[in-house]
């Protein structure tokens, strides 16, 4: 197949990249916003027809869930418009979602059925970006992670390292529960889902296995990667979010082991090899 991966240059989409020299019977073409803008439908058309794209992996989004707050205009543009644009176009699509789409005030693992309630303007657009997309390609795969990390650009891994390394103490929050995602692990079950001897079309969750806080998963970064600091948990409410965090965003993962057979690491062995890669 020829195969479009979308938003090459952000985490997941570096990491769809370094995997793809293991799977060399596809032809791949990177592209991010500079080689292609995906909000317009014209160009990505001209670009699927010119390189006779069979399957597009999306891994472009507006992920600033606060800037999202005061610009949701161009978050919807990016995580809803965009998306429809990627489906419109006769390839088949996966696309990565988010646990924002949920409410967070779930007490046990989300399933892909459960009722959708975002409570962010990250959320809605990424919620819509899901229904206009099914809308105009019903045969779509959509991988909803939450909590993604990589060796690569912003994350909470990079960041709680760096302050860890010039604090004596770092205050996190502990009754936000999730679990970790490594993002070289999202993009081995993407790669799984490529090429399953059949197209599973549906929604799917993806994370590491186990569960933790912030606060948990804060301590066994600095842990693993030897640093000396005080970590002291908190509530959520003695910091100042500027956009409301999920309580709760644990995904149930029992449909994609099932449907693609695959097994999936632990999140502090993700962890682990995340850190061998940053040193």
């Amino acid at each position: 197949m020829n195969i479009l991966i979308t938003g090459c240059n952000g985490q997941l989409g570096t990491e769809m990249r370094l995997l793809s020299a293991s799977h060399p019977l596809h032809t791949y073409f990177f592209t991010d916003v500079q080689e292609l803008d995906i909000t317009n439908r014209e160009a990505i058309r001209s670009f699927v027809q010119e390189h006779a794209i069979d399957l597009i992996v999306n891994c472009a989004a507006y992920t600033n869930v606060d800037k999202a707050e005061e610009d949701e205009l161009t978050a919807r543009l990016i995580n809803a418009q965009a998306v429809e644009n990627l489906g419109a176009v006769g390839a088949k699509i996966i696309h990565i979602s988010t646990d924002y789409v949920f409410s967070g005030d779930e007490h046990v693992p989300c399933r892909e059925e459960d009722s959708v309630a975002p409570r962010t303007a990250y959320g809605r657009t990424k919620l819509e970006g899901e229904q206009l997309l099914l809308a105009v390609c019903p045969d779509s795969i959509i991988f909803r992670t939450a909590w993604l990390y990589s060796p690569f650009g912003n994350n909470f891994v990079k960041t709680m390292l760096h302050y860890g390394q010039e604090r004596d103490e770092l205050r996190v929050v502990f009754d936000q529960i999730g679990t970790p995602t490594y993002a070289a692990d999202l993009a081995v079950a993407i790669f799984a889902a490529i090429e399953s001897p059949e197209w599973h079309a549906g929604i799917y969750h993806f994370t590491n296995e186990g569960v933790c806080s912030w606060f948990d998963f804060t301590v066994e970064i600095l842990r693993q990667a030897g640093v000396q600091c005080k970590v002291t948990p908190i509530l959520s409410s003695e910091y100042q979010y500027k956009t409301p965090r999920p309580h709760y965003s644990v995904l149930d993962k029992s449909k994609i082991k099932r449907t693609f057979g695959i097994s999936i690491p632990y999140w502090t062995d993700g962890l682990s090899r995340c850190l061998s890669h940053l040193k």
